[in-house]
């Protein structure tokens, strides 16, 4: 089940949040601060796959935007990148140049 998902650009400024488990807005974003830093800070080549405190993380980067899903430690990450992509192909689809 996916946790949450996050779209930030590269500058660190969150653009989009979505919130599947409920926290209090304190916790959300000290949770966003920490781990946009954490991906900011990873290196291009790095595996898109991170294990944070009791979630994996999964991200991908498309032009200057990072999508970013977390999901649970049994759920499969190849499957969210895939889930990362249609999002991001109808996002494209109903704007127009998006991210791809």
């Amino acid at each position: 089940m996916m946790q949450f998902m996050l779209l930030f650009s590269r500058q660190g400024k969150l653009r989009l949040q979505k919130w599947y488990v409920a926290h209090p807005d304190k916790l959300k974003k000290k949770i966003t601060r920490e781990l946009i830093t954490t991906i900011l800070a990873r290196k291009p080549k790095m595996c898109s796959f991170l294990e944070w405190k009791d979630v994996k993380v999964v991200y991908k980067r498309y032009a200057s935007l990072y999508f970013c899903c977390a999901i649970e430690q049994n759920d499969n990450e190849l499957l969210t990148l895939e889930i990362i992509h249609r999002y991001v192909e109808l996002l494209d689809k109903y704007f127009g140049s998006v991210s791809i």
